[in-house]
């Protein structure tokens, strides 16, 4: 053990010692000037703490401490009752405050220990154990917000563990406070009984054991026991009056006296106001102005000294200001941090300011968090912060989203009115302004609060303009997932693994693949809107198939094949059978013979006569199938698969294209038509 624990414990020892064993009047002098160093030194520490857990020692230290005094009163009292005497410090304390009228002593101690008992020590036993009951209560709330700032990207994983320790180090201090301040309204108590036992026993035994006249033992006892009663009290007043600075202690920037000094005077008008108040009494009271005159006189020059500089100091942080906005415009850093480009922005005029305003009501920003969460779940995605910025350029009621800085949506709001869509029929009785539902490209109306009812009862699907923008922002994100998933996205998605399935990555990663190879992959599962949740079976495909391949549209097909289950879930209904275009084997043929080998990887190459034949045939049978109200889906062969979602892409990127084998064999298959050359 090091000499310091060593120290501590044998300390907490010689203080049970001391109940015990008797003590040399020399040492008792030196244990109470000691008790009374050590409470000043907490109450000068608990002054200059900026926050409660800063001294988060103090519950224990407030035992010991307590202990500490006990024991000096045991020693104390056993001296003044066997030779009525308990040395200088204590004598020279009681005569001080006796000042020969024991009377006058007994009153000035009784005072400070009502004081100590009821003022100091009761309103810090109450505050701290409010402060426990409210700390616990506050602890969900506390946790949802850093759960809330997590998944808004404001705080990484690394600050949130750090606020939630701090959070539960804040309940198990304020708890401990609770229960420690106990100690000191003891101790209180324990004062006034060992007060009455110095000087009713003193008394008595001066008298039978001493010899002493009714007088002197008066005399001796009272100033003894004033004296004790005072080396005990002091230390326990400044202690008690640390532990209420603790409990009522705020989180601020500063200490005690910067957070006096900063709040109490930062506001000199009201000094003016308490000088001519000070005034006033001297002027029209019996008060004379000798004594409020200059105390008014200090307080004004005061107000006026504080009063210029603030003005000062208001000038300078504007010079400083300017000088820094032109020390920006100048300096090269500027120029840099302009080329830095958001992944994804939401851009809106002055007219759609209220959509992001709390205050005005717009919960955008909760909406935003929602579609993190949700994009998180269904894609496997964390999708980037979302910067959101109004933009005097646009028009009032326009907004724009952006995808690394190119703008791929937007649309125009009117915020007073909804968006009504029409459920396949119209009614002549719904009426509005007419426009097109900006993520899916419907038709649709804005109504005033006065149709809407009318427009829910004929069946129209009606939403408010925030619920309009963030399902285009959820719609467009899934859209361009595959372009917010870039090698720093994908390590962070592996890391995450790592700490489940270390084994796994080690395997993986670097030997087989690296983390672009890994994140090629990942991106085009993205592309074809396959989620990537379930990561541990992606890197086990891609760790046994990594040896044999390393196209990564080869290993994609291999991915998409191991999770065959989570993407029958997908387009397949329960209960339904899965109806599907299938491919002709004339086309399958056609586009197996057009494959080119390179040092790249494998292409097709077929010519633009079958391309568009095969565009046009396609299209016939996917708009029959949306005429039909179903969702189209092309059903090819796993050796094609890939290449003919090359072919289909551009023009068609929203009509998923699967494999036999990416369906499980107990799903029931309908053909509801065949595209063929």
């Amino acid at each position: 053990m090091k000499i310091k624990d060593l120290s501590v414990l044998a300390g907490v020892i010689g203080i049970v010692l001391m109940m015990i064993l008797p003590i040399p009047i020399w040492l008792l002098d030196v244990l109470l000037i000691i008790n009374i160093s050590l409470a000043l030194i907490i109450l000068l520490v608990a002054m200059n703490t900026k926050e409660a857990l800063d001294f988060s020692i103090f519950p224990s230290l407030l035992l010991i401490t307590t202990l500490f005094r006990v024991a000096l009163n045991i020693s104390t009292t056993k001296l003044i009752l066997s030779e009525a005497n308990a040395g200088e410090v204590v004598a020279t304390f009681g005569k001080w405050i006796a000042n020969g009228e024991i009377a006058i002593g007994f009153i000035v101690f009784l005072i400070l220990v009502v004081v100590q008992f009821i003022v100091i020590t009761k309103g810090s036993e109450r505050v701290a154990e409010v402060a426990a009951r409210f700390t616990l209560d506050a602890m969900p709330g506390k946790q949802m917000s850093i759960d809330a700032d997590l998944n808004a990207g404001l705080i990484n994983e690394q600050q949130a563990r750090e606020r939630r320790s701090k959070i539960e180090r804040e309940a198990d201090f304020y708890g401990a406070m609770d229960g420690a301040s106990k100690f000191v309204k003891g101790d209180a108590i324990a004062t006034i009984v060992i007060m009455l036992i110095n000087l009713i026993g003193g008394f008595i035994i001066g008298i039978s054991i001493h010899g002493m006249s009714f007088g002197d033992a008066m005399s001796t006892y009272s100033i003894l026991t004033i004296g004790d009663g005072l080396v005990s009290q002091i230390p326990a007043l400044l202690i008690s009056t640390a532990a209420g600075l603790i409990v009522t202690r705020a989180s601020s920037e500063g200490n005690l006296a910067e957070d006096l000094t900063g709040q109490l005077f930062s506001y000199p008008h009201l000094l003016y106001i308490v000088a001519g108040t000070v005034m006033f009494l001297g002027l029209f009271t019996p008060i004379h102005l000798i004594t409020t005159a200059p105390i008014a006189i200090i307080l004004f020059i005061a107000a006026r000294t504080m009063q210029n500089n603030l003005d000062r100091k208001q000038v300078e942080v504007e010079q400083l200001e300017e000088e820094q906005q032109i020390e920006e415009v100048r300096s090269p850093e500027s120029v840099i941090n302009l080329l830095q480009v958001d992944p994804i922005e939401f851009e809106f005029g002055y007219g759609l300011i209220p959509l992001a305003d709390a205050q005005q009501g717009g919960d955008l920003l909760d909406r935003i968090i929602m579609i993190r969460r949700q994009c998180a779940l269904e894609l496997g995605l964390v999708v980037p912060v979302i910067r959101i910025r109004d933009n005097i350029q646009l028009k009032p009621n326009e907004y724009v989203i952006k995808i690394k800085g190119n703008a791929v949506g937007g649309g125009e709001l009117l915020l007073n009115h909804y968006l009504a869509m029409s459920p396949g029929y119209e009614d002549d009785s719904v009426t509005g302004i007419e426009t097109t539902e900006p993520a899916f490209g419907l038709p649709a109306l804005w109504i005033d609060e006065a149709v809407k009812e009318r427009a829910d009862l004929a069946g129209y699907t009606v939403v408010d303009p925030p619920s309009v923008v963030a399902t285009h922002l959820t719609e467009l994100i899934k859209r361009h997932a595959h372009e917010l998933i870039g090698r720093q996205e994908t390590k962070a998605l592996v890391d995450n693994i790592r700490e489940s399935y270390p084994v796994l990555v080690d395997e993986l990663i670097p030997s087989v693949l690296t983390i672009g190879e890994v994140q090629k992959v990942l991106a085009k599962l993205l592309r074809e809107k396959i989620s990537i949740r379930d990561m541990v079976t992606i890197l086990e495909t891609l760790a046994d198939y990594g040896h044999y391949s390393k196209d990564p549209d080869v290993l994609t097909e291999y991915v998409r094949q191991a999770l065959s289950r989570q993407i029958t879930q997908q387009y397949a209904q329960e209960g339904e059978a899965m109806r599907v275009i299938t491919v002709g084997p004339q086309l399958e043929k056609k586009i197996a013979e057009s494959v080119q080998q390179s040092d790249q990887g494998s292409y097709l190459a077929m010519d633009p006569v079958s391309t568009q034949s095969v565009f046009q045939k396609l299209s016939e049978q996917v708009n029959r199938i949306i005429q039909m109200g179903q969702q189209p889906v092309l059903l090819t062969s796993p050796a094609i698969r890939m290449y003919l979602r090359q072919v289909i892409e551009r023009s068609m990127q929203d009509i998923p294209v699967l494999s036999y084998s990416e369906l499980e064999p107990n799903v029931e298959i309908q053909s509801v038509g065949v595209v063929n050359l």
